[in-house]
């Protein structure tokens, strides 16, 4: 029995995450599995990555490269993918969180 759900932020970052490279896309579903039976706090790094102010990041890596997919945690048990992308340099790029920050305080101005 699962306890945690996860959504996505829209359609459209979700149809972006079902583009993703095979085997990161692989990792990712295996990451999000772990996080909806146990939750992110039991699963910790390296998979998932608390980045402070309610925002957290998934982090897989396939043969392909690395992606990132951030989220926060909304009304109870439910994780909601804001954003994502695949990483093509070392370092996760500085607009994508911006843009899962923004959404994520958003998210927390609507309740």
């Amino acid at each position: 029995m699962k306890g945690w759900v996860v959504e996505f932020y829209d359609k459209k970052i979700e149809r972006d995450f079902s583009r993703w490279p095979t085997g990161i896309k692989a990792k990712f579903l295996w990451i999000l599995d772990l996080v909806e039976e146990f939750g992110p706090e039991e699963i910790g790094m390296p998979h998932i990555k608390a980045l402070g102010q309610g925002l957290f990041e998934i982090r897989a890596k396939g043969l392909e490269g690395i992606g990132r997919a951030f989220f926060c945690i909304t009304k109870g048990k439910v994780i909601l993918i804001v954003s994502g992308c695949i990483k093509k340099t070392q370092k996760t790029p500085q607009d994508e969180i911006l843009l899962a920050r923004k959404r994520v305080l958003e998210i927390k101005n609507e309740k």
